[in-house]
């Protein structure tokens, strides 16, 4: 007839018997008691918790203490028994405490059990085997602790990412509620901040990759963004001071390269996060007209993109070429500079055939340019300025007709 190990010695099976095990569910609660007595003695930050917190602490002791009988009588289970008696714990104490700072308690709690257990053990032999035990049960309990704060550290990942969405969201859509400033401020983005609006095509199906690439790239340019990725386009939020510059294009360049291949618009940047939809508006404007340029740059500000934009029917994209252009020609600059400019733009670009047009030498053609584009900050000689000019005369011309201007 086979008998068990345990049967035939009187001991369990990490080698203690029955009444050393009794003795020990007896001293569970002294040894919490212990373990709390130690923590507020030799960690000067636990007396600094509030009341209910430490009493948090000490119920949580407690549950270890008595757990840590269970696990010896039966090792089998060992896992279930520990996750089991910390699974609520950690949950609340990693509101109030960090990883490090839960696993000097579980340290300083094992070390009071290391001190009084083994004098509970009936010889030498139950002695060793109690102290091994505690040592096992200790790592095992610091393990549990650490994959329940990464579990929590996923959870409140996984809300911060809903989250950002929905500011994201909200930017997109002109949303200035103060719900959306609020969200954004708990995600740690100071509202007070420069904002720019990046869009463009995400560089994966994959959100986590996407968010990887995101992150990745913004921490090598040291800036805070937020990041929505909606449909087949990927708008990302960067803070700082105004985006122009040397620096300014290092960091837009920087952000460009986390979008796949394809155009990259950047909005104007604006002084808080509250006027960020403006910045996206423009974005977005100019990445549905950035088609109409194929040498556009990467990224592209969407106030470069005003011609194609107008194109597309975009009314702020007309407004903007009006006033920024069309009306400094026509109404401040006097009609020979008017008369200059466009006489330019009609001989294609050839000086000698715009002042022979004009009877005037070709120093007084090349002044006359100089003034318009002191004017409206577009070179009539830049062949890409000089597409600007055409367009915002036109669209000057054609609002007149309609009686807008």
């Amino acid at each position: 007839m086979n008998e068990s190990s345990s049967d035939r010695t009187g001991r369990g099976r990490h080698g203690l018997s029955a009444t050393t095990l009794r003795e020990l569910e007896r001293a569970s609660g002294r040894l919490a008691q212990a373990s709390v007595a130690a923590m507020e003695e030799r960690l000067p930050w636990f007396n600094r918790m509030p009341a209910e917190q430490r009493a948090g602490v000490l119920l949580l002791t407690q549950a270890g203490a008595a757990g840590f009988v269970d696990w010896l009588r039966d090792s089998k289970e060992a896992l279930k028994l520990t996750t089991d008696a910390f699974r609520g714990a950690p949950q609340e104490l990693s509101r109030w405490l960090s990883l490090r700072q839960t696993v000097g308690l579980v340290r300083l709690a094992i070390e009071v059990f290391e001190e009084q257990l083994p004098e509970l053990a009936a010889d030498e032999a139950e002695r060793a085997a109690l102290i091994e035990g505690i040592l096992r049960y200790g790592r095992e309990i610091a393990f549990a602790a650490a994959n329940s704060y990464a579990a929590a550290a996923e959870s409140r990942g996984a809300w911060d990412a809903r989250l950002e969405a929905l500011v994201v969201d909200g930017i997109v859509r002109g949303e200035t509620e103060e719900s959306v400033l609020s969200r954004a401020a708990a995600l740690g983005w100071d509202p007070a901040a420069n904002a720019t609006v990046l869009v463009g095509n995400p560089p994966s199906d994959d959100p986590p990759t996407v968010v990887f690439e995101v992150r990745s790239r913004a921490a090598r340019i040291g800036r805070p963004v937020l990041l929505g990725v909606q449909g087949s386009r990927l708008v990302i939020v960067i803070a700082g001071p105004p985006a122009d510059g040397n620096r300014g294009a290092d960091i837009l360049t920087g952000m460009s390269l986390a979008f796949a291949e394809g155009p990259v618009v950047a909005g104007p940047t604006v002084d808080s996060l509250a006027e960020a939809h403006h910045s996206a508006a423009e974005a977005l404007s100019g990445l549905r007209a950035v088609v109409g340029w194929p040498a556009a740059p990467r990224p592209v500000r969407s106030i470069d993109l005003l011609p194609e934009r107008a194109l597309a029917g975009d009314a702020e994209a007309e407004r903007l070429l009006i006033a920024d252009i069309a009306k400094p020609l026509e109404e401040e600059a006097g009609p020979a500079l008017l008369e200059t400019v466009q006489t330019y733009l009609e001989s294609g670009g050839v000086l000698e055939t715009c002042a022979r047009t004009l009877f005037v030498h070709p120093n007084t053609v090349r002044y006359r340019l100089r003034k318009a584009a002191d004017l409206t900050g577009r070179d009539a000689t830049d062949p890409r300025d000089a597409l600007v000019l055409r367009i915002a005369l036109t669209v000057g011309r054609l609002a007149r007709a309609r009686g807008l201007w």
